[in-house]
This record gives structure tokens, C-alpha cells and sequence, in this order.
């Protein structure tokens, strides 16, 4: 049995191309060097001497930039392409970063945190399109599970790092190593990743088909979009809503509520790429995305059904988790399958938009609504909005065995 469930986690690693492997070194080196994002508040606050309404502003500004960058990468890779749009996100973000360190003022850290935030983020939807031409449809989902992977592992270990830095050497430095790193990935990238085109000139059929038009002109893609809007809502409350409602309501201290959130990553690190080679091959895509998607809502009825309990934390925790697994790397390949060759940019630029607008939206309306209705109201409108999500992704699915037929 330990045999045969070893054989498949090792098989869930294989058929990835070397470019994969070569890109998700690349995300682990960059994310293993993020310093700045999650200690951004604290710095302004307490370094800065800022106001929290002011250190408010400024992480705004950061959003909007995130917004904006996501929508000038997806231009760039078709006019430039993925890698070079990659290589200058990454190398000139690294220097942003360094110069953000040495401002003070109120209104110059407002325009750096915009200019860093639109310069690193126009790396998103460059990165998305490498993957998929740097992948096949056979292989796509798992491509993006282990960027994922390397994302994770690298958010492991840079946090952790970071803090040890601001307490021994102080802030300023954490620019310095996050900037250094994004220049280090940047140069990793131009050595190792030969700069060539992997797609066919005829180009693969696809789950859900062409759209020869505009992005913004296919009804169906923005249709799929406004689903992953709702399903990325409902998840990203795990940043936002639930450390607050572990800590207030649960009784949680900061470690217990940082092993949970730390628990998230460990299974996703250790599962997320053998589930997802032993369910694609059983499933299609929409099906595991709406059971995903759903999952995810459930999650937030257990705080309403079994009340305040440690163990009802783990256990939505958990079931967070396998929704995340079971969602958010199948909707960036069903993004993907919308694309072809020629305007794989701008589907990927609206795709990274979403998500960074979903970064804005969270934290604001969860928390809006707990000041104002409470948790348990916060819970039943989450749940709502994975439910349509989840019907919507299935509504997808019977239109395309519907056309099929």
C-alpha cells in the first residue's frame, strides 16, 4: 500500500517539462525573498511613526497598483512576450523595492508602494502564460501545482526569515533582501530559462474552446471570471476574517492561529500534487472546480453549525485547504484553456486582475460586514457566494456537454 501511494506521488512529479521545473526554481528563490508585503503595515506604523488610517492608505495604494500592473502585463506579453515581460518585472521590481526602503514622506511612499506594486504584478500574467506554453493540456494543472508549491515553500520560508532580520538588523534591510532576491531571481531566470517560444504553430484544442474576439469582448470568459471573483472572495477571507475570528471568538493565541495557518501551506506542499494527478485523470476540470468551490463555502457553515470550538477551527481549516486544492489551481488552467497564442496576454491580464481584485475586495467587505452584522452573518453570505460560484462552474460544464452533444 505505503508502495503504490509512494509510485503515484512520484508520478505526479513527471511529464513536467524542464522549463517548469526551471520557473517554479524561480518563484521559490523570489518568494523565499518577500520580506516587505508582510511586514508593510507593521513598518508604517510602528517604524514609520504612520497613523493607521495612513498605513490604510498606502496598502491601498499597493492594491491599486496590483490592479493596474496585472493589466499592462497581460498587454506586455502580447506585445513583448512572456519572458521578457517576466525578466524586467522581476529585475527592475528588485530595485523599486531597494529605493522604497530610503522614502519617508507620506505622499512618495504612496507613489512608491503604487509604482512597486505595478512593476512585480505585471510579472502574474506573464508567468501564467509561460506556464501554459510551457506545459500541455495533459500536464497544465499540475504545472500550476507545483509554481504553487514553489510559492508556498518560498512564503515558508521568507515571512519567517524576515522577522528575524527587522528584529536583529531593522527594517530597512528587509528592502535590501527583498530587492536583492527579485534581481538574484531575475538574473537565475535569464541563465537558466532559454527564451523560446513552446507552443506549436497549430494551435491545441482546448476544454472550453476558442474566442477569436477580444478578452473583454467573450461573454463566456468574463462570465467564468465573475465565478472566480466570487470563489477568490470567499477563500481570501483566510487572510483577512479568520485570524480575527480564531483570535476573538476561538480564543486563539498567535501561535496556535500561525500552526494553523502554517498547516495550510504543509498540506498543500505535501498532497496538492498527487491529488491533483490521481483526480484529473478520474474528472474533468468544472466538476472538481464546483466540488472545490462549494467546499470552500461549507467551510464558513461549520463556524455556524458547531459553534467556537478549537477543534471546529482545525477542521475548517482543513476543509479550507482541500477546497483551496481543489479550486484554485483547475480555474487558472480552465483560464488558460480560453487562450491562444495571440492573446494569451490579455486573457491572463484580466484572469490576474481578477484575483488582485479580490485582494481588495476580502479583507474590506469581510470585515465591513463582521463591524456591522456580525461573524454569523459574514459566514451565510460566504456560503451564498461559493454556492453560486459553484453553480455557475456548473452551468459551464453542461453547456460545454451540451455543445459537445
Amino acid at each position: 500500500m505505503f508502495q503504490k501511494g509512494f509510485a503515484v506521488y512520484v508520478d505526479a512529479f513527471r511529464g513536467l517539462s524542464k522549463e517548469i521545473w526551471l520557473l517554479s526554481s524561480v518563484m521559490l528563490i523570489n518568494r523565499a525573498g518577500t520580506m516587505v508585503l508582510p511586514f508593510l503595515s507593521v513598518y508604517l506604523t510602528q517604524d514609520v511613526g504612520f497613523s493607521l488610517s495612513q498605513a490604510g492608505w498606502i496598502m491601498s495604494c499597493f492594491g491599486g497598483g496590483s490592479i493596474l500592473g496585472a493589466y499592462v502585463g497581460g498587454k506586455l506579453v502580447d506585445r513583448i512576450g512572456f519572458y521578457e515581460t517576466q525578466f524586467w518585472s522581476l529585475f527592475l521590481s528588485g530595485f523599486i523595492f531597494i529605493a522604497l526602503g530610503q522614502v519617508k514622506g507620506f505622499y512618495g511612499l504612496c507613489a512608491m508602494v503604487f509604482l512597486a506594486s505595478t512593476v512585480a504584478d505585471a510579472f502574474r500574467p506573464a508567468n501564467f502564460a509561460a506556464v501554459a506554453s510551457y506545459s500541455h493540456s495533459a500536464n497544465r494543472t499540475r504545472a500550476v501545482a507545483l509554481l504553487r508549491l514553489a510559492i508556498n515553500l518560498g512564503w515558508a520560508v521568507g515571512p519567517a526569515v524576515g522577522g528575524m532580520v527587522a528584529i536583529a538588523y531593522g527594517y530597512e534591510w528587509l528592502f535590501w533582501v527583498d530587492g536583492l532576491t527579485c534581481i538574484a531571481a531575475a538574473l537565475f531566470f535569464r541563465a537558466a530559462l532559454p527564451k523560446r517560444f513552446l507552443e506549436t504553430d497549430e494551435e491545441e484544442e482546448t476544454e472550453t474552446g476558442i474566442f477569436q474576439g477580444k478578452a473583454h469582448h467573450d461573454k463566456r470568459y468574463l462570465f467564468f471570471l465573475l465565478l472566480a471573483l466570487l470563489n477568490a472572495i470567499a477563500f481570501m477571507q483566510l487572510f483577512s476574517t479568520l485570524p480575527v475570528y480564531f483570535k476573538q471568538e476561538v480564543l486563539l493565541d498567535e501561535g496556535q492561529i500561525g500552526r494553523l495557518m502554517a498547516m495550510n501551506g504543509l498540506v498543500i506542499a505535501l498532497i496538492e500534487m498527487p491529488l491533483i494527478y490521481v483526480l484529473e485523470r478520474r474528472f474533468s476540470a468544472t466538476q472538481i472546480i464546483t466540488l472545490g468551490t462549494f467546499m470552500i463555502g461549507l467551510t464558513y457553515l461549520l463556524f455556524s453549525g458547531l459553534g467556537t470550538a478549537a477543534w471546529v477551527a482545525l477542521a475548517a481549516m482543513l476543509m479550507l485547504t482541500f477546497g483551496e486544492i481543489l479550486s484554485l489551481p483547475f480555474i487558472a488552467t480552465m483560464a488558460m484553456g480560453f487562450t491562444n497564442k495571440r492573446n494569451r496576454g490579455a486573457y491572463m491580464g484580466l484572469f490576474s486582475v481578477t484575483y488582485s481584485l479580490s485582494h481588495v475586495i476580502a479583507p474590506n467587505l469581510g470585515l465591513q460586514l463582521v463591524a456591522w452584522a456580525g461573524f454569523g452573518t459574514l459566514w451565510y453570505v460566504l456560503f451564498a457566494a461559493s454556492a453560486i460560484a459553484a453553480g455557475g462552474f456548473w452551468l459551464l460544464r453542461r453547456r460545454e456537454q451540451l455543445q459537445i452533444a
